[in-house]
């Protein structure tokens, strides 16, 4: 059987849209192609950003800002030593951009200047970590990238 020029065009044509359509219905059926936003509350997170940017820049007007360590035990914050610890309220919350089953978050209660996140809790890999907290009214967060 002979082929002529638009008879191979169409075949083409049709074999082309055959690929794509493959391609386009197996990433939307397979799971291993997640498309989940970070968060489930994206949208509502996306409205209060210059809030969490406000709040950055006051952090950077501190004397001292949080900082982190790794230890044996997991991850130990270390807040600022010129604040009173019973008035340093908020919330560290963890997630893992990989997986969104293993985020969670902490309150601070603190009895000293450091707070403890337990080893137990962290899986290796990348964490971000954001601490949302508030010293006599006034609104802080620090954010930073874990690889642990």
């Amino acid at each position: 059987m002979k082929v002529n020029w638009g008879t191979a065009i169409v075949l083409a044509f049709i074999g082309f849209i055959a690929f794509i359509m493959y391609f386009v219905i197996s990433m939307n059926i397979d799971d291993k192609y997640n498309h989940d936003l970070v968060t489930d509350d994206y949208y509502q997170q996306e409205l209060k950003y210059q809030e969490d940017i406000d709040k950055v820049e006051n952090a950077k007007k501190l004397l001292e800002n949080i900082s982190w360590e790794k230890t044996t035990k997991g991850i130990l914050l270390n807040f600022p030593n010129n604040l009173r610890v019973k008035d340093i309220k908020g919330k560290v919350f963890l997630y893992r951009p990989s997986n969104k089953q293993l985020d969670f978050d902490i309150p601070i209660s603190l009895s000293n200047r450091n707070l403890l996140i337990p080893d137990n809790r962290l899986l290796d890999g990348r964490w971000n970590i954001k601490i949302d907290w508030s010293y006599n009214g006034e609104a802080y967060m620090f954010k930073d990238d874990i690889n642990y």
